[in-house]
């Protein structure tokens, strides 16, 4: 199954999970440091991977002018009906509808490592990135995605998965507060993330590794990465 896919299918789930108050990482330690990173609000921000659209929200409560993105028609549903004067559009990420230099800020919230083409989608949001544009990403970090899941020991040690450079697809099956999720992503390591964005003509200006502070295994080990970049393509 294709990542996409099984995000159409797991969608409606997803938006229960996204939108119960408090629920996940987003609303206890994620979203802030992540705003933190970001630039000032410009001509027109692009949230790639938008889902149900919480970020959408949040960055227009933030005085951004954006247009949210997602491959799911469910998914794109459920943000205009939360957010009826918002823009919202459904299309691959790899394959974005709009013109060269459309944006001067593009987001990427745990979107990159759901994608089927990492790469290619990075290549795309430099593109539709006019010269000195940002780029803020968040994804699951890579010391994260290769770790051997133990929920059950979690003042233990991350043990890592046999082989860190298997770019492996990994299904992780959650029920938290009677409310299941399943999460269908790839792994890529730091290396992979980094040749795609330096690959594509940015050049990474701020990187934070995100813990979750009251958790005995996250306080320790870094569950996702942050990063800024600019565009360093010339115009023409």
């Amino acid at each position: 199954m294709k990542l996409a896919d099984a995000w159409k299918e797991n969608a409606a789930a997803w938006i229960r999970w996204a939108r119960e108050p408090g629920h996940d990482s987003y609303w206890g330690f994620h979203r802030d440091p992540f705003f933190g990173l970001l630039p000032e609000r410009g001509r027109l921000t692009l949230d790639v991977g938008c889902g149900e659209g919480r970020v959408t929200r949040d960055l227009t409560e933030a005085g951004h002018r954006v247009i949210g993105v997602d491959v799911s028609e469910t998914m794109i549903a459920a943000a205009r009906a939360a957010h009826p004067a918002g823009e919202y559009v459904v299309a691959d990420a790899a394959e974005l509808p709009f013109p060269d230099g459309y944006a001067d800020l593009a987001v990427a919230f745990m979107s990159l490592m759901d994608v089927d083409d990492m790469p290619g989608t990075v290549l795309e949001l430099a593109r539709v990135l006019e010269p000195g544009g940002r780029l803020a990403v968040a994804v699951v970090h890579p010391i994260n995605s290769a770790h051997d899941i133990d929920r059950e020991h979690p003042e233990d040690r991350l043990v890592l998965m046999e082989d860190y450079f298997e770019r492996r697809y990994y299904r992780d099956e959650l029920e938290r507060d009677g409310i299941p999720m399943v999460f269908e992503s790839r792994h890529w390591t730091l290396e992979d993330y980094f040749d795609a964005i330096l690959g594509a003509g940015f050049v990474i200006e701020a990187l934070r590794e995100v813990g979750a502070p009251d958790h005995p295994r996250w306080s320790r080990y870094p569950l996702f990465l942050h990063l800024r970049a600019v565009n360093a393509s010339q115009p023409g």
